[in-house]
């Protein structure tokens, strides 16, 4: 599937396959999403044998109001619309109590679905044009490296999908901040480019972390986000004696570093990744995806700081590492 340049008339056509039960690829400003309309039991199932992705994952109903909450969630919080109000469009997801009619397809058989409103003008304008709720998970095979650019959607699925809408590359790259607000009391189920200190300065209020919840969300499998490649973590001061114990033992390695002095490494497959958390954010998945084609027989990968900035980050890299 060649990706097509995104203009009112594409726009239109994407949203009458949309409506027809087919499924459109399109660009936010975290990942490329794989699209069908979230009320069609039929296209929403695509979704799933395109990915290759289990029916119990929920998925992200993507929206183009705060209005079309009500068509989703049985209640709407205040906590809800304080959120909305700050951080949509945006990387954002609210998980809130899902409406009866609301089909066990697209929350993973749950009883609470997760709703945003993207921050790309490609999404806004097709969501918009197609007038209901769009569920999209990130347009790759399930558990492997999202696409940050249309062509990593074409390389990854194909003729699965009826359009691809080239919107450029995606200016976040990670996926969104979640954030479960269903039982009344709002905790963090997946990292992104919103923080916990951003949230908890809106609601005035402690917000947990909550890895052990109950509520399924994307993201949360231990492995996940990974290249073909293996990959592995590794500590500053250990990754230059790594270096050079795997390169004297004739192994093809790629190395994601972020450091100066781990950059000027001789390493013929070395990336060299912003030292700001969310410019390294824009930048890891389309790195990490370059690195995967090469056939290594692995990818080492700097370790991060670890703090709340690089929370994302970290998520990202614990999952798609050994």
């Amino acid at each position: 599937m060649t990706p097509t340049p995104v203009n009112p008339q594409t726009i239109h056509h994407a949203a009458e396959l949309l409506r027809q039960g087919q499924l459109v690829a399109f660009p936010t400003e975290t990942v490329y999403g794989l699209g069908a309309d979230a009320a069609n039991p039929t296209a929403v199932a695509k979704i799933f044998a395109a990915k290759g992705r289990p029916t119990d994952h929920p998925l992200i109903v993507h929206l183009a109001s705060v209005e079309q909450i009500a068509d989703w969630a049985e209640t709407i919080p205040d906590t809800a619309l304080c959120l909305a109000k700050a951080f949509w469009p945006g990387p954002l997801t609210i998980i809130l109590n899902k409406k009866s009619d609301t089909h066990l397809g697209v929350t993973g058989g749950q009883n609470t679905v997760g709703l945003r409103i993207p921050a790309n003008p490609v999404a806004l304008q097709l969501l918009q044009a197609f007038g209901g709720g769009l569920a999209a998970p990130s347009a790759n095979r399930f558990g492997r490296i999202s696409p940050t650019q249309a062509s990593h959607v074409a390389e990854e699925l194909g003729d699965s999908v009826a359009c691809i809408l080239d919107g450029g590359p995606c200016t976040v790259g990670v996926e969104s901040t979640i954030i479960d607000l269903s039982d009344g009391h709002p905790s963090i189920l997946r990292p992104g480019r919103i923080t916990r200190s951003q949230l908890k300065a809106v609601l005035k209020t402690e917000i947990s972390l909550s890895p052990q919840t109950k509520i399924r969300a994307p993201g949360m499998m231990a492995v996940h986000y990974a290249p073909n490649t293996m990959a592995l973590l590794c500590p500053a001061d250990t990754l230059l004696t790594m270096i050079d114990e795997l390169c004297a033992n004739g192994k093809n390695i790629g190395i994601l570093a972020f450091s100066p002095s781990v950059a000027l490494a001789p390493c013929k497959h070395l990336i060299h990744l912003p030292e700001t958390s969310e410019h390294y954010e824009t930048a890891l998945y389309s790195a990490m995806r370059e690195l995967d084609k090469l056939q290594l027989d692995m990818i080492l990968i700097e370790q991060p700081p670890e703090n709340e900035a690089w929370a994302a980050v970290n998520d990202r890299l614990s999952k798609a590492t050994v």
